[in-house]
């Protein structure tokens, strides 16, 4: 096992390979707070990639309800289950230091999926889920915790669920590329899409069995494992509506609740983001520090961000997205002025936005929220494309637009 540095658990772990060539990482941050689990990424990413026969229970994106529900039924739960056995009272964070750049969240002093495994039955903990389990992605939607009788308030509701979005992670280590014994798993170096050579791939499953997050999936039909391409092609450029600039995904430009935001950051040779304040992804997730990683406790390094769900037990989040949760909360819910602005960019644009700008506006209201008093500018958020020119910009204040004459016959 070579050791690698994962600034998630801030430290060093073993992985099967040292760190890759990628250049840039395919990377994306999802408000949980804004989702309506409407579906309609789950069937955009249905309708183009997963359609054919034998892919009738691959869902490469899915909304899920926790804390019940699931795809495949308990994913998670089975696997720190799994984790908790192999590394008994080891599965601790060490948040009391002071956070750095290469330690935002402190220390995992657990064990990884990597560093569980045995090194020689498997490279990867992980487990094979039933059949079963994978045709209901829908199980226990909008199935709630017990609900008190005197309501609920925030910060936190007695009553809770909350939507969970999920596509592939793309992660910096991923677990299925580690325990393919064909070699078949690679990342693309230009952005770091995790892919399946379908040419080389035998169909052992051992990339099903080892994804934490259970987004590589069997194909009957072919014998071989598929997951999420992140779009690639729209990526490289392919999308006639963007004109050549690479595009974000099905998922991402069909979300109804504007939750999304995707795009690519530049890595350096050590395999960590390089320092670009004015990047929107690398601005939520390392300077604003709003936007956590998934279950980072695993080692995958992964890069899917989530801005954590205000109103759900810490307990449960702290399992999930790790101690940067109280902070991520506090500054959502009492925003800077920058990162007020900037979420106004998410799912602006159908072109992927590499860089944004703020323009200072006039201050048009003052709000008191959680005893904190804030100051609300109309400032506007632009933000510009791959060839450096702007692609779309929108202000904090939507703009009131009234149409003269009688508008219907009531």
């Amino acid at each position: 096992m070579a050791q690698v540095y994962n600034w998630q658990l801030g430290r060093e772990m073993e992985y099967p390979y040292g760190e890759g060539d990628t250049t840039r990482q395919f990377a994306a941050v999802f408000n949980i707070n804004r989702c309506i689990a409407c579906q309609t990424c789950t069937m955009a990413c249905k309708s183009t990639w997963t359609f054919s026969p034998g892919q009738e229970l691959m869902w490469w994106n899915n909304v899920e309800t926790k804390p019940f529900g699931g795809y495949p039924h308990h994913w998670d739960v089975n696997l720190l289950s799994k984790q908790s056995e192999l590394d008994p009272g080891g599965q601790t964070w060490d948040s009391l230091r002071s956070a750095t750049p290469t330690q935002p969240y402190g220390v995992f002093n657990g064990k990884t999926i990597f560093e569980t495994a045995d090194g020689t039955e498997a490279r990867v903990t992980g487990y094979l889920p039933p059949e079963d389990d994978w045709k209901a992605p829908n199980i226990f939607e909008d199935a709630a915790t017990k609900f008190p009788k005197q309501g609920a308030t925030l910060p936190v509701h007695d009553g809770w669920f909350f939507y969970l979005q999920r596509i592939c992670n793309h992660c910096s280590y991923p677990g299925c590329l580690a325990a393919c014994p064909r070699n078949a798993i690679y990342k693309r170096p230009e952005d770091g899409i995790v892919l399946v050579d379908q040419e080389r791939c035998r169909g052992y499953r051992k990339c099903v069995e080892a994804c934490p997050y259970k987004k590589a999936m069997y194909r009957p039909t072919t014998r071989t494992s598929e997951k999420c391409i992140g779009c690639f092609p729209r990526l490289e450029g392919l999308e006639p509506l963007t004109e050549g600039l690479p595009t974000e995904t099905r998922c991402m430009t069909s979300c109804v609740g504007k939750i999304r935001m995707q795009g690519l950051v530049d890595v350096g040779a050590d395999g960590q983001w390089l320092h670009e304040p004015n990047n929107p992804l690398y601005y939520l997730v390392h300077e604003e520090q709003v936007a956590l990683p998934m279950y980072p406790q695993f080692g995958t390094q992964p890069n899917v961000y989530y801005i954590p769900p205000r109103w759900v037990p810490r307990d449960y989040l702290h399992q999930m997205f790790g101690p940067g949760v109280e902070q991520a909360i506090d500054r959502y819910t009492n925003p800077s002025r920058e990162l007020l602005a900037l979420l106004q960019l998410f799912r602006a644009a159908q072109a992927v936005i590499f860089r944004f700008d703020i323009e200072q506006g006039p201050k048009v209201n003052e709000i008191t929220v959680n005893g904190r008093t804030q100051e609300i500018f109309n400032d506007t958020a632009v933000g510009f494309g791959a060839d450096g020119n702007e692609i779309v910009r929108i202000s904090v204040q939507e703009p009131f637009f009234e149409r003269p004459g009688k508008q219907n016959s009531i």
